[in-house]
C-alpha cells in the first residue's frame, strides 16, 4: 500500500483494522462487501490471512473462513467483475514437513517443485487457497500468480531457545542466508508480479533473499554451517565478533528463489553479504521500508512468554 502509488497504481485497501492505508474496514469473509470493493478494479493483491501466530488463539474454522472461504469470495467476485489479475500472497510454510531433513541427511533444498506437506491448519488452508487460484486460472482464464513468501515479519522468534541464544537482529540476519526476506524486496516482487501476471498466466514463486549457497553445500550446512558461510562471505566472522554475534551451528533448509528472479525479473536488494557490508559501516540491517512499516502485531494482547503462544 505504501509502494503501489509510487509505481503509478491507485490502490484501494480493505482491512479489518483502520489505518492510513485502509479505505474500507471489513473482512473478505463478507462476500457482499468484497463485491462492492472490487468495483472498477483491475487487479487484486490478496494478502489477507490468519497466520501461524494465530494457530494457538483461533479455531480451525476461523482459518477455513478467512483463508479458504475468503479467498474463494475474492476469486469468484474477480471472475464476475472480469478482473484480469489476481496475486495471492502465500507462504513457504506450505512446505511444512518437507523443510526438515532426517538426521544425517543434507539440508533440504527447497524449490517450487518440492511437494508441500503442511503441518498445521495455517499451512493446510494456504495450500488449499493456492489450489483454488489454480482452479480459477484453469477454468476461467484468470491470471493468478502465487508468491510463497519467506519470513519478513519484525516480531521476535517464536522459539524461546532462539530468543535466549541470539539477539533478535543476530537471528534475523542469520536467516537471510536461507529463509528470510526484507519487506522492501517482498513488496517489489508483488509489484513485478502485477506487471507480469497477464503474460505468465499462472505460477508459484518462492520469495526469499538470494542465498549464497548451492545445493551441493547441503550436507555440510546441516553439520557445520559457520564454515560454509565463511567460504562465501569471508568477512562475516570479523563483523559478527565485533557485534558479539554468532552463526547458527546448522542450517536445515535453503529456499531457492531462482524461478522468481528468472520469470518475474525480480532482483532482491537485500541479502546476507549486503547486510554484512551495512553492519560493518554501522548501518541497520533493515531497509527504510521495514523501519517505516514496523510491527503491526498479530494480537491485541501481549503474551507473557514470547511474541505469541505456540
Amino acid at each position: 500500500m505504501r509502494t503501489l502509488p509510487l509505481a503509478g497504481h491507485e490502490p484501494f485497501g480493505l482491512d479489518i483494522k483502520e489505518s492510513a492505508f485502509t479505505h474500507r474496514v471489513g473482512s473478505i469473509v463478507d462476500r457482499g462487501l468484497v463485491r462492492v470493493c472490487l468495483r472498477g478494479m483491475d487487479a487484486i493483491i490478496h494478502t489477507a490471512t490468519l497466520h501461524k501466530p494465530h494457530v494457538a488463539t483461533h479455531a480451525r474454522q476461523n482459518f477455513i473462513d478467512t483463508n479458504i472461504t475468503g479467498t474463494l469470495n475474492l476469486l469468484e467476485e474477480a471472475r464476475d467483475a472480469r478482473i484480469g489479475t489476481f496475486l495471492f500472497t502465500s507462504t513457504t510454510s506450505v512446505f511444512g514437513r518437507a523443510l526438515t531433513p532426517s538426521r544425517g541427511e543434507p539440508a533440504a533444498w527447497i524449490t517450487e517443485d518440492i511437494v508441500p506437506r503442511p503441518k498445521n491448519i495455517y499451512g493446510i488452508t494456504k495450500l488449499a487457497a493456492e489450489n483454488l487460484c489454480e482452479l480459477f486460472h484453469r477454468n476461467y482464464g484468470l491470471s493468478c500468480l502465487i508468491l510463497r513468501t519467506a519470513r519478513f515479519f519484525p516480531e521476535p522468534d517464536d522459539r524461546r531457545e532462539t530468543r535466549e541464544t541470539y539477539t533478535d537482529a543476530n537471528a534475523k540476519v542469520n536467516e537471510f542466508l536461507y529463509r528470510r526476506a526484507d519487506i522492501e524486496d517482498v513488496a517489489t516482487a508483488h509489484l513485478l508480479a502485477v506487471r507480469k501476471a497477464a503474460s505468465i498466466g499462472f505460477g508459484r514463486y518462492i520469495v526469499s533473499a538470494t542465498t549464497p549457497f548451492c545445493e551441493a553445500d547441503g550436507a555440510e550446512l546441516h553439520k557445520n554451517a559457520p564454515t560454509v558461510v565463511a567460504r562465501y562471505v569471508p568477512d562475516y566472522p570479523e563483523v559478527y565478533a565485533a557485534l558479539g554475534w554468532s552463526m547458527f551451528p546448522a542450517i536445515e533448509r535453503v529456499y531457492d528463489n531462482t524461478r522468481a528472479r528468472t520469470e518475474l525479473g525480480w532482483q532482491p536488494r537485500h541479502d546476507f553479504g549486503g547486510l554484512i557490508d551495512r553492519l560493518r559501516s554501522g548501518g541497520d540491517h533493515r531497509s527504510a521500508l521495514a523501519l517505516a512499516v514496523g510491527s503491526k502485531r498479530y494480537h491485541d494482547v501481549v503474551f507473557q512468554d514470547g511474541p505469541y503462544p505456540v
